[in-house]
């Protein structure tokens, strides 16, 4: 791996102050799709003076991200890359569809094996930058903002997690599971406990809180409540156990379980899907809480929660605090394209496409 560390100035500000990890082979052409190889060999060849402009685009409303990484996988593998001349919108930015997000001008064999490699880098990075931004937003629907805690680590390939987990900050995620995925943007990895930790007590949820918090006395008492798939009754020990030293307790009941409560309390089956953390649930969580004084202690949800999911939590008022969310963050639902679009500044697109100039474009100086 080869590590560059980008620091751009000059006519663009840019978030970028950090390393990026690449793959020695990319130079190589080995992650190039090889119609694109053939094709710089061809140009070489018979057209090695053409200056080509290659633009890219997506098709959707969505929050950008990739840009600085893409900058530097550029600086790093082009041929002479300090001639190529760079126009750019920011991580961060909001983008409408087919707006230009993108513009690289030089000999097409300097930076054209690169294409899909850029598409790639943008598809994922705007994707998960773009689920995050929509689901925090979700999240604030009741007029107060939730956190939304990014729990991406069991959902895909661990070596997608600090490019993911810039991604999903720069969407607005405001905590991490992993140290990696905090790697790009300077924090480290947060979490409490798993259901690991209890299964090694016994299922006894108050000795295993408490041996977190004689190992980590720094951080905030969170503990997982479904691990005996009875969440209102353990919240409720632990809290008596710890009173106001317990800052929250996390339910992770599986979609495929009926929590206690419900078994225990049968006349209130039979209005709602009673499986999984649902808002009756918590309701009565909240609820059993408050009722012997325990109204500081904070409610966070996981376990196949979504954007839509938590649209209608916080629609209905539901007492949730946080939120950890993995899987669905993950999907890749943004394509780029990247289009040569002028040869020797003339017009040059294929059918269907055509140059569309962008004034928000910001020059890149390396």
């Amino acid at each position: 791996m080869k590590e560059i560390e980008l620091k751009i100035q000059g006519k663009i500000k840019r978030l970028t102050n950090k390393t990026f990890k690449f793959d020695e082979r990319v130079r190589d052409g080995w992650f190039s799709a090889v119609y694109f190889l053939k094709t710089r060999e061809i140009v070489k060849k018979y057209h090695k003076d053409n200056i080509v402009t290659m633009q890219f685009f997506q098709k959707n409303h969505a929050v950008l991200c990739g840009t600085d990484e893409v900058i530097a996988l550029i600086h790093t593998f082009a041929e002479n890359p300090d001639e190529l001349e760079i126009f750019s919108l920011k991580d961060g930015d909001k983008i409408s569809p087919f707006e230009t997000v993108m513009t690289i001008t030089g000999p097409y064999q300097s930076f054209g094996y690169l294409e899909g490699i850029i598409d790639g880098i943008l598809a994922r990075r705007t994707s998960v930058a773009t689920n995050v931004y929509n689901t925090v937003k979700a999240a604030g629907t009741s007029g107060r903002q939730k956190q939304v805690i990014f729990m991406g680590d069991r959902d895909d390939h661990y070596i997608t997690q600090a490019g993911d987990g810039y991604a999903a900050h720069i969407g607005g995620a405001t905590a991490q599971a992993t140290h990696a995925m905090n790697e790009w943007w300077g924090k480290q990895g947060m979490g409490t406990m798993p259901h690991a930790l209890i299964q090694m007590f016994d299922g006894d949820l108050v000795a295993a809180t408490k041996a977190y918090q004689e190992t980590y006395p720094e951080d905030a008492l969170i503990a997982l409540v479904d691990y005996n798939n009875d969440a209102i009754t353990d919240s409720l020990k632990v809290a008596r156990e710890f009173g106001d030293e317990l800052k929250g307790v996390r339910v992770d009941t599986s979609r495929t379980m009926i929590d206690q409560y419900f078994l225990r309390n049968q006349h209130l089956l039979g209005t709602f899907d009673p499986r999984g953390v649902n808002a009756e649930l918590i309701f009565a969580l909240r609820k059993a809480l408050d009722d012997e004084g325990y109204n500081h202690v904070k409610i966070v949800v996981s376990g196949g929660f979504n954007e839509m999911r938590i649209q209608e939590f916080e629609e209905n008022g539901v007492p949730v605090d946080t939120y950890g969310i993995g899987n669905s963050l993950l999907k890749i639902n943004i394509g780029f394209t990247g289009d040569n679009v002028l040869i020797n500044g003339k017009h040059a697109a294929k059918a269907g496409r055509r140059y569309r100039p962008n004034p928000r474009l910001e020059k890149v100086e390396f």
